[in-house]
């Protein structure tokens, strides 16, 4: 079987585990492939760490490291205590048996509690896969860093260590809809109720990593210089370093999808950029209007999903909406979901091309909305 068949039956087992969470799981695939890190943004019992548990176990021989940081997290809990038969001989020698230093894939819970003691080598091991401390410097087998956290950094400080995660996605809670799939999915993982799983080596997704540097990005490369112009014109900061790394990304995505060269809806992965919330729009209608062009059958699905939708789909799902409102037995917590709802469908439909339709859906949208206020 090639890698990125061995790599898509293993995403492909996850999504399974956990309904609703394809999202997360693709960039995890293209992270893996690119040899970027992750960052996911969501509350407790999103799935975060559950989710890259079981790419962990899916990894043949590899090492899973976990760790929940807080403000008191010692260097020695992370990276290692110091040898004491070397420290008797006079010498600093860390010993890392079960720690990061060993890990094949690393997961950090609430990465920014890192406290200053551990910032520094945490940061060079994020950026450069190096551990170092005094005179030690081991290159690190870590094939992806995943941090997570319910919130963004306030601190200036942390804010480095965010830009380590060149992939954010915000993980949130899966559509009351599924909650049916949800729980018998759950139940199945709980209950090891599963069909046999899948592996994937540590040496095959090298092998893909190095086969991503000969993915021909030449076809896009135009419209990526565009996108980066467009994107510091509307304040999202896009270093040229970070400009450089984001080409893995979309070679990545091309990767997976058996390609040798890349088309124009690998550009879906640069959504996945942001710095704040308020950047995940912004970010979506830009890049949804450059990927809504590309008619090749070969697109990477997530590409698929986020393309320009059906007006027709989502008038209907305005009608759903204010029918459910007008549910005299309705609940304050699905009143939450419906306003939850309403805002993702106003954003669908700003993609909207027809003027025409696009201008009678928002009206309905904008008559519900009031009919929302008036209830408050």
């Amino acid at each position: 079987m090639e890698q990125t068949d061995k790599l898509n039956t293993v995403l492909t087992y996850i999504k399974h585990s956990f309904v609703g969470k394809n999202e997360v799981v693709d960039l995890l695939g293209i992270s893996l492939i690119a040899k970027e890190n992750v960052f996911l943004l969501g509350p407790p019992g999103t799935a975060k760490s559950a989710i890259v548990r079981l790419l962990s176990e899916c990894i043949e021989n590899g090492k899973n490291f976990e760790y929940l940081l807080t403000r008191f997290t010692e260097p020695n809990e992370i990276f290692g205590p110091f040898d004491i038969r070397k420290l008797k001989e006079g010498e600093l020698v860390t010993n890392t048996e079960g720690m990061m230093p060993e890990a094949s894939l690393v997961f950090l819970d609430e990465i920014f509690n890192a406290n200053s003691a551990i910032l520094n080598s945490l940061l060079t091991a994020l950026n450069e896969k190096v551990f170092r401390r005094g005179k030690e410097t081991k290159k690190l087998p870590a094939l992806m860093f995943v941090g997570a956290s319910n919130m963004l950094p306030e601190d200036e400080a942390l804010n480095a260590l965010l830009d380590r995660f060149l992939i954010r996605v915000n993980c949130d809670y899966v559509d009351p809809d599924l909650l049916s799939e949800v729980l018998l999915a759950g139940w199945n993982l709980e209950n090891k109720i599963a069909k046999d799983k899948p592996f994937i080596s540590p040496q095959d997704i090298m092998a893909l990593q190095k086969e991503a540097r000969q993915v021909d990005l030449s076809p896009v490369r135009k419209q990526y210089i565009d996108i980066i112009h467009s994107l510091r014109n509307t304040g999202i900061k896009v270093s040229d370093r970070r400009a450089v790394k984001l080409q893995n990304l979309i070679a990545a995505s091309a990767l997976i999808c058996k390609r040798k060269e890349a088309i124009l809806s690998d550009l879906w992965v640069l959504k996945y950029i942001w710095d704040t919330e308020e950047q995940i729009e912004i970010l979506a209608g830009i890049i949804n209007n450059v990927i809504e062009k590309d008619a090749s059958e070969k697109s990477h699905p997530q590409a698929l999903y986020n393309k320009v939708p059906n007006a027709e789909e989502v008038m209907k799902e305005v009608e759903y909406l204010t029918g459910k409102w007008n549910d005299p037995s309705l609940s304050f917590e699905e009143q939450n979901v419906i306003k939850d709802k309403l805002r993702y469908v106003q954003t669908r439909c700003s993609w909207i091309t027809n003027a025409e339709q696009k201008q009678h859906i928002q009206a309905e949208i904008e008559s519900l909305w009031q009919k929302i206020l008036q209830a408050v």
